[in-house]
């Protein structure tokens, strides 16, 4: 059974940073896709950036690239989130997410398997 375990988050001043950490068990990192999302409240989950099984790296529509950076740890099987010059506005709820479909829809939600518990990002101004 595949498991991923988040770590990270909490309470940061605007222009600082986090780095969020998707810890996988029950199966090597390396065979997934690893996805990021966020859903602030009254919002609809949002596609932050992702990682392919093949190597490729996609970010979402937003001002995500230049800001965010996801990089993998295969010895430890995780993957990371790193977020800089964070706004009020990236507060919110972050998942990680795990799937092995198709490259096209990377940026999908639809298609993720094994979801992380999420972790709470509050950028104050």
């Amino acid at each position: 059974q595949v498991r991923l375990v988040q770590s990270g988050g909490g309470l940061v001043q605007a222009g600082g940073s986090l780095r969020l950490s998707c810890a996988v068990s029950g199966g090597y990192i390396g065979n997934y896709h690893i996805k990021w999302f966020r859903q602030a409240p009254g919002k609809e989950r949002e596609f932050v950036g992702a990682h392919s099984s093949i190597g490729g790296y996609y970010y979402g529509y937003g001002d995500f690239q230049g800001r965010f950076d996801i990089s993998r740890d295969t010895a430890k099987n995780t993957e990371y989130l790193q977020m800089d010059i964070l706004k009020p506005e990236d507060s919110a709820i972050y998942y990680c997410g795990a799937d092995a479909g198709p490259i096209p829809k990377i940026r999908d939600s639809g298609t993720v398997e094994y979801w992380g518990q999420g972790t709470q990002v509050i950028v104050s101004a």
